[in-house]
């Protein structure tokens, strides 16, 4: 963490990649720390999110939102400090949750940023469980996947940030929960820790078996974040009426074509029809901005009363942020993956 005074630091994006990420993709830079005008603030990153979504701007294929330009900034949520400030709503040592992006520092005219309590005792947390992965499991399962006492909910990715917070939510709502994770340490957490009723680690070649045991009674909700061979072996096993919330598909994002094998496009509409199933996608701002309040009073009561636990994966330094991030595609990190870029003070 070696922010400067005087400098600012900058990721940005050097290439578009094909296929998986490297670190050629990425480019670091450095400028003078910029100064803000009448009616701006000027943010010290402490905090930088890394997120999934982030490879779907790093190619210009069509998308949900507008691809990052090559030399562009890379995007990210951030919890910041203000450094300076020439806005009537923000002073000096405000904390703030924006989307600043990987680098040190950045101005802004204020649209956007959320003052956060100057008492929180974690603000990273800002950018987790009481954020954007939080409210994104949160309305993603009740709004869409609508679980009911006494149904089997099943949920990928089960220790990140998204997967942990469904899975404990569909719990609170009485249903029996199966988590699909990576590795045995994770499916312990996801058992042990989160209260799921099983977790299955994906790497077994026999995914498909160990999954319908699990789910005798087949699967009522399954909140799909990860898609590929978990979401292949969650098909078969979809009741009549079930609902599937679609929030991202990562085992995806770095292909650079159709998946080999065969086509299951016929496969899943044939079930689609035939169970009267709901499958859908939603973009948790988009879709629910509006309902962020509902969130935040919910999610922070649970959290505080520890009905919600919370995992967080930090990493210190700016410039750990591309392997990070590479790691996260990957499956290495165990909980919200978070950069530390600065000091809290």
């Amino acid at each position: 963490m070696n922010q400067s005074t005087e400098h600012n630091r900058s990721i940005h994006l050097a290439s578009r990649p094909h296929g998986a990420p490297k670190a050629e993709n990425f480019r670091l830079e450095t400028a003078p720390r910029p100064s803000p005008q009448a009616g701006q603030v000027l943010l010290r990153t402490v905090y930088l999110s890394l997120d999934p979504y982030m490879r779907g701007r790093m190619s210009d294929a069509p998308s949900y939102a507008p691809p990052m330009q090559v030399g562009d900034v890379m995007v990210g949520g951030t919890v910041s400090r203000v450094a300076e400030s020439r806005h009537p709503d923000f002073t000096v040592g405000d904390w703030v949750l924006g989307a600043s992006g990987w680098q040190d520092y950045a101005l802004s005219d204020g649209k956007g940023l959320v003052k956060l309590d100057p008492n929180m005792p974690h603000p990273s947390h800002a950018l987790g469980v009481l954020g954007m992965p939080g409210f994104t499991a949160y309305m993603g399962l009740l709004d869409i996947g609508q679980p009911k006492s006494g149904e089997t909910l099943v949920v990928a990715a089960a220790t990140g940030p998204v997967g942990a917070t469904v899975g404990q939510i569909g719990k609170l709502k009485g249903c029996r929960v199966i988590g699909v994770a990576g590795g045995e340490e994770k499916c312990r957490h996801a058992v042990e820790v989160l209260g799921f009723d099983a977790c299955i680690d994906h790497h077994h070649e026999d995914l498909a078996e160990q999954l319908a045991q699990a789910c005798p009674q087949g699967i009522d909700v399954y909140f799909e974040n990860v898609g590929g061979r978990v979401f292949d072996a969650v098909l078969p096993l979809l009741n009549t009426g079930a609902r599937v919330p679609v929030c991202g598909v990562v085992a995806q994002y770095n292909s650079t074509a159709l998946p080999e094998g065969p086509d299951r496009l016929p496969l899943l509409l044939n079930t689609l029809l035939r169970k009267r199933m709901r499958m859908q996608g939603f973009i948790i701002w988009a879709d629910y901005g509006d309902r962020y309040d509902e969130f935040y009073r919910d999610m922070s009561a649970w959290y505080a009363e520890g009905r919600i636990k919370y995992r967080e994966h930090r990493v210190e330094g700016l410039e750990q942020a591309p392997d990070a991030f590479i790691g996260l595609l990957e499956g290495r990190n165990f909980g919200k993956l978070v950069v530390q870029v600065g000091e809290t003070g």
